[in-house]
Parts: structure tokens; C-alpha cells; sequence
């Protein structure tokens, strides 16, 4: 269940006791830095990933095409 307008003014109210007014917008950009930062990474995680993905498909056609050579080898 969502808090409705009141709850949202006593908890803004209690932010602004608990924090000042001066140390809001500070702790505001310090979470949106942090927001960038892990978006930033996540994006990293995802080309590495890409990246990674087309060497494992080489690697196992490698295995296919040795194992087609070990049958025929053993065949001839």
C-alpha cells in the first residue's frame, strides 16, 4: 500500500530535520552518481558478456570439427 500526500509531507519533513536542507541536494547527487556508475558497469558486464559469447560458439565448433576428424581417422 502507497503512502498518500500526508505521509509523503511528514517524511519529507522528517528528512529535512533529520538531514538539513544543505546536505539533501549532497546526498541527492551522491545517489544519482552512484545510479550513473552501476548503469555504467552494467552495460560494461553486458558487452563483455557479447564479447565472450562468440568465442565459446568458435571454441566448440573447434571441438566439433576435431571429434568429426578423431571418427574419421578411426574409420579409415
Amino acid at each position: 500500500m502507497m503512502p498518500g500526500v500526508s505521509e509523503w509531507v511528514i517524511i519529507l519533513i522528517i528528512v529535512v530535520l533529520l538531514f538539513g536542507a544543505k546536505k539533501i541536494p549532497e546526498l541527492a547527487r551522491g545517489v544519482g552518481k552512484g545510479i550513473k556508475e552501476f548503469k555504467g558497469a552494467m552495460k560494461e558486464g553486458e558487452e563483455d558478456s557479447n564479447v565472450e559469447k562468440p568465442k565459446e560458439l568458435a571454441a566448440s565448433e573447434k571441438q566439433e570439427a576435431t571429434a568429426e576428424q578423431s571418427k574419421a581417422n578411426e574409420n579409415a
